[in-house]
C-alpha cells in the first residue's frame, strides 16, 4: 500500500513537472544567444492543444482528435502517445528544442511535447521545423513559432554523428572482422566541417550542412550485411508491359532485395484472371491488368531472379467505390456483406470508414463473406504456388480509442448476421450493449474471433501447400484489440502463422523500437517478426531509414519489408545499398563483412 502511494506521489510530481515545463514552452519567447544567426522565423496557427472529442469537432473522428489541415499541440496531459494516423507529420520537442521529427503516433515526452500537423499544417511543419528547431508556442493567441538558427544546423550535425559513433560501437562489439574504415572516414570529414561551423557562424548553415553529409554517408556504411535477413518490398504492381516488369525486377535484385509482396487482390478486383470473381458474377480481373496474366509473369521473372514471391491479399477491405454507382462491385452485387457500425447500423446507404479512405469493408461474421473470400485465397494458392500469403485488412474498420466518448457508437460489426447471432447465443442484442456491460466483452471477443477463424482456415491450406503465412497486424496490441479487432497474440500462441509485418507509421527509431518491442512481448519464438518501415511512405530521410533498420537489428528481428516500391527513390537505394542490402568487400580481401553474433 505504502508502494502504491509512493508511485502515486511520483506520477502527481511528474505531472506538475511537465506543466511547468509545457508553460514554459508556451511562455517563452526564444531568445537567440550571442553570434546565434536566425536563418529562419516562421509562424503558423495553432488549432487546439491536447483535443478532445468536445473541443474539437473538426477532428471527433479522426486518430488522434486531429482533423484536416489542423495543427495540434500534444503535451503529457493528453497521455504517452498522440494516436494519430500516419497522413500528418510530428515534431518531438524537449525543452524549447525539436530533438527528433516523427509521422504518427508519436511517444509524448514527459518534459516537452509534440505538434502533429495533417495537410496544410504538414506542409507548414515540413517546410520550416528540423532536428535542432527552436519553438515557441503562444497560448494566448494560439500561435507557434519555429526558428532555424546557426545553432540548429550544428546540433543537427552533431546528433547525426553522435549517432554513427553508437552504432559503430554496437557492431564492433557484434559483429566478427567488422570493418569500420569507411565509416570513420566519413565521420573525420563531418566533424572538420563541424569544427569550420563553430568559428564561422554566418556560414554555419553551409558548414553543418556538409557535416550532415558526410555523416549521413557514414551512417550508410555503419550496418553490416545480414544474409539471413528478409530483405522485401510491397508493391502495386502498376506496370502494364512485361518489359516495365522485367525492369522493375531488375531494379528490385540490383538493390538487394530477395522478396517481393505484390498486391494481388485489392479494391475488391484481382490482377490475375480469376474464376472465383467470375463465378459470383464481380469483375473477373481489373480492367488496369486485363491484357495478360500479370501474376503469373510477377511470379515467373521473379523466381528467375532469386527473388520470393508473396502474395499481398486485402481481405476484408473493397476499396472507397461507392458500390452504388458501380454495378460488378462486390457490395452492389452483395449489399448484405457491408459492414456496418453502431452509429449508422440504420442507415439506408452502405456506409464507409472515414478515418481509412472513405474505405468500404465485407462482414467478418458473415459465413458467406468468409466462403468467397476462403474460394480465392485457394485459387490463388493452388493455381499460383506463391512462397507466401501475406493476409491485410484482416481486421475490423478502425474505430475510436475506447478513452474517447463516442467509442461505442464508432465500433464496427453491428450486421444483421452478427446480431442475429450473438442473440442466439447470449440471448441479448450486441445493439443494447454498452461498454460497461459484463457482457460486452464476449461481443468483442465474438467479432474477434471471426478473424482468427479465418486466418486459421487459410493457415491451414497455405501450409499444407508448403506456403508461409504472414499477417499485418497493428503493432499496439491493446489498440489493435480495441479499435480493430485483431487479436493477433491469439495468432502467434495457435500457431496461426509464420510471421508478423506490421506496418510501424513513423520516422521516429525511438518511436519504432517501442512498437517493435510491443509485439516481441505478444509473440512466441515461433512466429517470426518483419519489421513493416513506413518511412520511404511519409518522405522520411535516408537517415530515418537507416535508424529504423538497426532498431530492427538489435531486436535480432528476421527482416524487414519497405512500404512501399513507388516511395523507394533512388537515393534510398543508393543508401541501403552501402551496406545493408549488400555485402561489401574490404580493400585488399575477397572476404565481405557480414553481420553475427560472436
Amino acid at each position: 500500500m505504502r508502494r502504491a502511494f509512493r508511485l502515486f506521489l511520483l506520477f502527481l510530481i511528474s505531472i506538475v513537472f511537465s506543466a511547468n515545463v509545457f508553460a514554459q514552452n508556451i511562455y517563452e519567447p526564444y531568445c537567440p544567444q550571442e553570434n546565434e544567426v536566425i536563418f529562419n522565423q516562421s509562424t503558423f496557427k495553432v488549432d487546439v492543444i491536447d483535443p478532445q472529442a468536445g473541443t474539437n469537432a473538426k477532428g471527433a473522428s479522426y486518430p488522434g482528435l486531429r482533423g484536416a489541415n489542423q495543427l495540434v499541440v500534444y503535451t503529457p496531459t493528453f497521455g504517452f502517445r498522440t494516436n494519430t494516423n500516419e497522413f500528418g507529420t510530428e515534431a518531438i520537442i524537449t525543452d524549447d528544442t525539436v530533438t527528433s521529427l516523427s509521422g504518427a503516433d508519436s511517444l509524448i515526452p514527459a518534459n516537452g511535447l509534440v505538434i502533429s500537423g495533417h495537410g496544410l499544417a504538414k506542409k507548414w511543419i515540413s517546410e520550416n521545423v528540423m532536428l535542432g528547431s527552436k519553438i515557441y508556442i503562444d497560448r494566448e493567441n494560439m500561435t507557434i513559432t519555429s526558428y532555424i538558427t546557426s545553432d540548429t544546423f550544428l546540433y543537427g550535425a552533431r546528433e547525426r554523428i553522435r549517432e554513427v559513433q553508437d552504432m559503430m560501437n554496437y557492431y564492433s562489439d557484434q559483429t566478427n572482422n567488422y570493418n569500420s574504415r569507411k565509416t570513420e572516414q566519413n565521420l573525420n570529414r563531418a566533424q572538420d566541417f563541424i569544427n569550420k561551423a563553430q568559428r564561422n557562424g554566418e556560414n554555419s548553415q553551409k558548414y553543418a550542412s556538409k557535416a550532415i553529409e558526410y555523416a549521413d554517408a557514414a551512417m550508410s556504411t555503419v550496418i553490416p550485411y545480414n544474409p539471413y535477413e528478409l530483405k522485401g518490398v510491397w508493391i502495386r504492381p502498376t506496370y502494364h508491359t512485361i518489359d516495365e516488369i522485367i525492369s522493375v525486377l531488375d531494379r528490385m535484385a540490383e538493390s538487394g532485395i530477395n522478396n517481393v509482396f505484390i498486391e494481388t487482390y485489392y479494391h475488391g478486383q484481382t490482377i490475375f484472371p480469376s474464376k472465383t470473381m467470375e463465378e459470383y458474377g464481380f469483375v473477373k480481373q481489373n480492367p488496369e491488368y486485363a491484357d495478360f496474366d500479370h501474376l503469373k509473369v510477377w511470379i515467373n521473372e521473379a523466381h528467375k531472379r532469386g527473388i520470393r514471391v508473396h502474395i499481398w491479399f486485402e481481405t476484408f477491405y473493397v476499396g472507397n467505390k461507392s458500390p452504388e454507382s458501380n454495378p460488378e462491385y462486390i457490395l452492389n452485387k452483395h449489399p448484405d456483406w457491408a459492414n456496418y457500425q453502431k452509429r449508422n447500423v440504420d442507415s439506408e446507404t452502405i456506409p464507409y470508414s472515414v478515418s481509412e479512405h472513405n474505405g468500404y469493408f465485407l462482414d467478418p461474421a458473415n459465413p458467406e463473406v468468409q466462403e468467397f473470400l476462403y474460394k480465392l485465397v485457394s485459387e490463388i494458392i493452388l493455381r499460383y504456388r506463391p512462397d507466401g500469403f501475406n493476409l491485410d485488412y484482416i481486421r475490423y474498420p478502425q474505430s475510436l480509442a475506447k478513452t474517447f466518448s463516442n467509442y461505442e457508437l464508432s465500433n464496427w460489426g453491428y450486421t444483421k448476421w452478427a446480431r442475429n447471432e450473438f442473440h442466439s447465443m447470449y440471448g441479448i442484442d450486441p445493439i443494447e450493449l454498452t461498454t460497461a456491460d459484463d457482457l460486452w466483452i464476449e461481443w468483442r471477443n465474438y467479432r474477434c474471433n471471426k478473424i482468427s477463424d479465418f486466418v486459421s482456415k487459410v493457415s491451414k491450406l497455405a501450409r499444407s501447400n508448403g506456403i508461409q503465412v504472414t499477417a499485418v497486424i497493428f503493432p499496439n496490441r491493446e489498440m489493435a484489440l480495441d479499435t480493430k479487432l485483431q487479436d493477433w497474440r491469439t495468432w502467434s500462441f495457435k500457431n496461426y502463422v509464420d510471421g508478423f509485418t506490421p506496418l510501424f507509421l513513423t520516422c521516429d527509431d525511438k518511436t519504432a523500437m517501442n512498437l517493435m518491442a510491443n509485439v516481441m512481448r505478444n509473440k512466441t519464438s515461433a512466429t517470426k517478426l518483419y519489421a513493416g518501415l513506413f518511412v520511404t511512405f511519409m518522405n522520411g530521410s535516408n537517415a530515418d531509414l537507416i535508424k529504423q533498420i538497426h532498431a530492427a537489428r538489435k531486436f535480432s528481428l528476421s527482416g524487414l519489408i519497405i512500404f512501399d516500391y513507388a516511395h523507394l527513390s533512388d537515393t534510398y537505394v543508393e543508401a541501403l545499398t552501402q551496406s545493408v542490402f549488400r555485402p561489401v568487400k574490404r580493400e585488399n580481401s575477397g572476404r565481405s563483412t557480414y553481420y553475427g553474433r560472436r
